[in-house]
């Protein structure tokens, strides 16, 4: 299962790493380039949301199904066991939402950053016909 989880992490850090390279001031002559490549990749990274949701399945069902150690019913050692149980899960569904969350800001400000590439160049044509 760590696999999942690895292949997730590299996902969402590609997601934030577009997102930070379209919102980046000063990228003009590279925008058209990274423009192209994130709409290219929307569509696999798409693949993203049903992977996601599997693994909260995933999550949930080891929460439901994982032994219950309350009390003295059950050793230090196991105690420890329990409680990093629950801090991973935690922070996988942490990472969830994170890829859930770069995801859809990859497809909002892509479809924004194309507006304003067509608003400007249709202001260039406009400055060009007067």
């Amino acid at each position: 299962m760590a696999l999942e989880w690895v292949v997730l992490g590299y996902a969402a850090g590609a997601e934030a790493l577009m997102v930070l390279l379209l919102t980046l001031p000063g990228l003009d002559g590279l925008r058209k380039g990274l423009i192209a490549v994130t709409r290219g990749l929307l569509k696999p990274f798409l693949s993203v949301v049903p992977f996601c949701l599997f693994l909260l399945v995933d999550i949930y069902w080891k929460y439901e199904t994982r032994p219950s150690c309350e009390g003295d019913s059950c050793t230090p050692s196991e105690h420890l066991h329990h409680q990093k149980s629950i801090m991973k899960s935690q922070r996988n569904a942490l990472l969830i939402a994170a890829a859930l969350l770069f995801y859809w800001l990859l497809y909002s400000i892509t479809g924004l950053v194309v507006k304003v590439e067509q608003l400007n160049q249709r202001l260039e044509r406009l400055k060009n016909r007067d």
